[in-house]
């Protein structure tokens, strides 16, 4: 934890030193997945991106308590959250099943779409409808405050009272006047105080299906409220860091600070992260545009737009390429360059245990290192990180084809940096190691073209190589012998 790490925080609109609470423990909120669909591919961009930022910091040695939610209620179909029909519910109703069987086959499918793609579990996964008592104490806590009112069994933040003594647009740098002029009038408002006023606790309908007994009504909790009262249960009234996409950030994020500062005063993190959209050749993804595919269509290449499938680790990296604050465009030719580089760092680790020491260096590897964890520190820059990457594997081979000298403790360093940052610290894992066979087999094929080189049969011996090239390997010739790598 030597390390000096720097962290944009969205409150401040800067970056600054990342001093935890309580260190060398750290406190982090995610919010999770609303499992009424298949999990698309920019949510996984915002779980893989805190997956970097959860392995970075158990890295330099802290203990991180990651909470990651599931919203299994609550998370209606308004820009708000807190208007129209339960996401779930309306999914339930057209599939004729029960809300928790749209529950289970979705968080079922996000937890297999997360393992394919190597992230890490979260330490706690909390689920909204496992924390009702909860919803309930915070809203009994918000009311006893006086910044929320009942109307009709349904309970109300009342956002014009609370702006009065603080400020609602702490996070989203947004004014309360601007705010109310760009809402739109949406069904319920008649119920509401105030424009921006927003659902605590809501009253259910007679034929809504997910519903619990309150003080105030048999009903269901608001989607903000769910967050506050999970991230106060597990990591306290304030902790280190809060993240998400973006597009939380005006309104969700926005409540849950409002909802907590009401409670109790406080600002719930000190650092808030948010990470960018995905864009498709430059265009929003929507379903609308037609330009929305999910992970499985990535995969495979099953969709219009896709030249091709894309292996997990391909998307993985190709993601971890752009910086998570930065937009990231899809497209085939970045997907297939992508791949390539994947396939460049995954060779340069696999070369490793047979690279060999000499008895001077030519290389300070220690500088590269420091380098690495320089571009970590600043704000997990993934993409600087990886350019480095490729600077080690650029050294891996040329100590391989004999082009450059290594000492034992240049290559012992040049073999931790690069297991740790590619795989540790990036997530990225080699897709062919479940295949054990493959290696002695191609160790076989090696050995028989080097047998026909040894009788002079050079046709046989360049059968052999344009062969195995033509599916997928690369023969490499050197003083040592030769070596075979996947292109």
């Amino acid at each position: 934890m030597e390390q000096n790490l720097f962290v944009y925080n969205t409150l401040s609109r800067k970056k600054e030193q990342f001093e935890p609470l309580s260190a060398p423990h750290v406190g982090m909120y995610v919010c999770g997945p609303t499992v009424y669909s298949d999990v698309h591919l920019g949510n996984c961009r915002t779980f893989i991106s805190f997956d970097l930022v959860f392995r970075y910091l158990t890295h330099i040695g802290y203990k991180v308590r990651y909470v990651r939610n599931v919203t299994d209620a609550g998370h209606l179909e308004g820009d708000a959250g807190d208007e129209g029909e339960d996401k779930i519910e309306k999914k339930a109703k057209l599939a004729q099943l029960e809300p928790m069987e749209i529950v289970q086959k979705y968080t079922v499918d996000f937890h297999d779409t997360m393992q394919v793609f190597n992230v890490l579990p979260p330490s706690i996964e909390p689920t909204a409808t496992g924390h009702i008592i909860e919803q309930i104490e915070l809203v009994k806590q918000i009311l006893a405050a006086g910044f929320a009112y009942e109307v009709n069994g349904s309970i109300y933040f009342d956002v014009e009272r609370y702006n009065k003594t603080h400020d609602y647009g702490i996070l989203n740098r947004r004014n309360l006047e601007d705010l109310i002029n760009n809402t739109r009038d949406l069904g319920g408002q008649d119920e509401k105080l105030g424009k921006l006023d927003f659902a605590l606790w809501i009253k259910a309908k007679p034929e809504h299906l997910m519903k619990w007994p309150s003080p105030w009504s048999l009903g269901f909790p608001g989607w903000h409220l769910e967050c506050s009262a999970m991230s106060n249960k597990y990591l306290g009234k304030q902790f280190d860091i809060h993240g998400g996409g973006i597009d939380l950030m005006p309104t969700h994020h926005t409540n849950e600070i409002a909802q907590n500062i009401a409670s109790c005063n406080k600002i719930p993190a000190n650092y808030w992260i948010h990470t960018n959209m995905l864009t498709v050749n430059g265009q929003k993804m929507s379903k609308s545009l037609g330009n929305s595919f999910l992970p499985q269509q990535l995969f495979t290449g099953n969709h219009s737009l896709l030249n091709k499938g894309y292996s997990p680790m391909t998307v993985r990296f190709f993601m971890l390429q752009a910086h998570y604050r930065s937009t990231l465009d899809f497209s085939n030719e970045a997907m297939e360059a992508s791949e390539k580089g994947f396939k460049r760092l995954m060779n340069a680790l696999a070369l490793l245990d047979g690279l060999k020491a000499s008895a001077t260096s030519e290389v300070e590897v220690a500088i590269l290192r420091q380098r690495c964890y320089d571009a970590m520190n600043d704000d997990f820059n993934s993409p600087v990180l990886i350019a480095e990457l490729f600077e080690a594997a650029r050294i891996v081979n040329s100590v391989k084809d004999g082009k450059l000298k290594i000492d034992a403790e240049n290559l012992a360093i040049l073999g931790q940096l690069m297991h740790d940052f590619v795989e540790n610290v990036l997530g990225l894992k080699n897709e062919q190691a479940a295949n054990n066979d493959l290696p002695k087999v191609l160790d076989m094929i090696v050995n028989l073209r080097n047998e026909a080189k040894s009788n002079k049969d050079y046709a046989t011996s360049d059968k052999i190589r344009n062969g195995l090239q033509e599916i997928g390997f690369q023969l490499m010739d050197g003083k040592e012998g030769t070596n075979w790598s996947k292109i």
